[in-house]
């Protein structure tokens, strides 16, 4: 199984969360062990905080950048901060969507300990928060109590929880019982989707748009491209971005076939190669979810994140795969026309449409709970 790589989590105050020792193998068959390590270690702490955070780690979050600092000096206690060295200010200005990969964290990180009995109590932004900028302020105050967690039967999920990029199946429908089921996961948003041809149509054209305006704007798509990790020994030694590893890109890596400089460069076969993959991606979805809040407030946004990740965990149980499309969402000058477009399909009496994203079967899936998936994960 492919994993979406993990860092470990450093501690405030010393300490680690999933600290892994180093892989072996050739270049060119390797795989990233250092990046996958956390999957196989999840859970392995008796410790309820330490135990917690192993799977929290896991979650969601915008371009893999892992963007949570933890603070375990209280006893009981998990101050979780954001790490202001790894946010996206070209496609995230507002810092909303590195927000929702936080609540992913909280949402993960409360499964868990209910898991083994712990409640926990979650205040948020205690300090006071920015809408416009994250700084140094803590986002969560956290305190586990014992005997009052309740399982969470998505929580079975966690691990095999993944983003699938590639080309879903377009002979396999999703039925609409199971987009019902799905939707139903959510427990704060107006979370909603859709199954119809005539709207597959129309929002494979709009994310097909979005996605074509991320890339063609230069400041935007080389956030990205400053993030991609090509080859397992980038993996290994930065596990966060964009993932480039297997055969085909040790090789194109090794002989100079493939860099960033050469992804930038849009008269490249690399940089046309990468355009048809995107958009045979966003061609094929056959379903799309949502989450839409009435504001727009940092609380929100943690409440967005709790519900995609709950979504998400939910197509995993179902054996459907999703691939988050939050491009028209972005604020930045270039997606406004988009930005406004998706909103009044989405969000008619106002709010903000929070989390977009595409369903569909991977053409070698099986339609199956706790489904393998072996493809290319980014984003988380």
């Amino acid at each position: 199984m492919t994993m979406t790589r993990r860092k470990t989590l450093a501690l405030i105050g010393g300490g680690a969360v999933l600290a892994a020792s180093a892989g072996a193998g050739i270049a060119v068959t390797r795989t990233p062990n250092i990046a996958t390590a956390p999957w196989a270690q999840a859970g392995r702490y008796d410790e309820i905080r330490r135990y917690a955070l192993s799977y929290a780690i896991l979650a969601p979050n915008p371009h893999n950048r892992q963007p949570w600092k933890v603070d375990l000096g209280t006893p009981g206690q998990a101050v979780l901060y954001v790490d202001t060295d790894r946010l996206l200010p070209h496609t995230d200005p507002f810092s909303r969507q590195i927000v929702i990969g936080l609540g992913c964290f909280l949402e993960v990180m409360r499964m868990a300990a209910a898991e083994r009995g712990y409640g926990v109590d979650v205040a948020l932004f205690p300090e006071g928060s920015d809408p416009e900028r994250l700084d140094a302020r803590p986002v969560a105050v956290c305190k586990f109590t014992e005997g009052q967690g309740t399982a969470d039967p998505l929580f079975a999920h966690v691990p095999n929880r993944r983003s699938l990029k590639e080309p879903y199946d377009v002979t396999r429908p999703v039925d609409e019982d199971i987009l019902a089921r799905i939707v139903s996961a959510a427990q704060t948003t107006a979370s909603s989707g859709t199954v119809k041809p005539a709207d597959i149509a129309e929002f494979r054209e709009l994310s097909h748009e979005a996605l074509r305006i991320e890339i063609e704007t230069p400041h935007t798509y080389k956030e990205s491209v400053d993030l991609f990790r090509i080859g397992s020994a980038e993996v290994n030694a930065n596990p966060d971005g964009i993932d480039f590893s297997g055969p085909m890109f040790e090789t194109l890596a090794l002989t100079g076939m493939f860099t960033r400089e050469i992804a930038m460069d849009q008269s490249s076969m690399a940089y046309q190669s990468g355009l048809d993959a995107v958009f045979a991606n966003a061609d094929t979805g056959m379903g799309y979810i949502w989450s839409v809040t009435a504001t727009n407030t940092r609380e929100d946004q943690i409440a967005a994140g709790r519900d995609w990740v709950r979504l998400n965990l939910a197509c995993t149980a179902e054996g459907v795969a999703t691939q988050p499309l939050s491009q028209a969402l972005q604020e930045y000058p270039e997606m406004a026309a988009l930005y406004d477009q998706i909103h009044e399909r989405l969000a008619p009496a106002g709010g903000t449409v929070q989390m977009f994203a595409r369903i569909g079967y991977g053409k070698d899936v099986p339609v199956s709970p706790r489904w393998p998936i072996d493809a290319k994960m980014m984003n988380g």
